[in-house]
């Protein structure tokens, strides 16, 4: 089944999230770039569209769609790609890292809300959804702060434990789909 990881991501943990799942898939990925990449008109709602994509969703079988989560949102450029390529999107799945937790998936600014969001949007297209809330790669003393899931970022030295153990089972479900 040919794939590909499309991602969007500001402070690079969903960069890193999405180049970890095409590199463990061996599929391709590409960034989506809005027209304008202005945080504050994203968090305000406001739809600039995003720039022409290089390689064409309707040549894959499965979509994967990696982004963050802002306030409980789904920010614009995700949606944006979403809401224009659903005709054309086979199969779709979507990965987070984000600051929600498992415990607080259905609160104001969970992840839950998000993905019922998506499956609205996208209708039988999404299979799948997976969080990789960022306080799985936090010390305790960083989870005291509460700004940290803002502060810091997955990468190679803290993609271990738990959060490791959730992504072999995100990619061995990917895999089965």
């Amino acid at each position: 089944m040919k794939t590909i990881v499309y991602y969007y991501s500001r402070k690079g943990s969903n960069r890193f999230l999405a180049n970890r799942i095409a590199n463990d898939l061996k599929c391709d990925i590409e960034e989506i770039e809005p027209r304008l990449n202005c945080l504050v008109l994203m968090l305000m709602g406001i739809n600039i569209g995003n720039r022409k994509l290089k390689m064409k969703v309707e040549d894959y079988d499965r979509v994967i769609l990696c982004g963050p989560i802002w306030m409980g949102k789904l920010i614009v450029p995700l949606r944006n790609f979403v809401v224009k390529y659903r005709p054309k999107i086979k199969k779709l799945i979507f990965a987070t890292c984000c600051g929600s937790t498992f415990e607080g998936k259905d609160e104001k600014f969970g992840h839950n809300l998000v993905f019922n969001v998506l499956r609205n949007i996208a209708g039988d297209k999404c299979i799948h959804c997976e969080a990789f809330p960022i306080s799985l790669v936090l010390t305790d003393e960083q989870k005291k702060d509460p700004d940290a899931d803002m502060k810091y970022q997955l990468n190679d030295e803290n993609f271990k434990g738990e959060i490791i153990s959730i992504f072999d089972a995100f990619i061995q479900k990917v895999k089965d789909l």
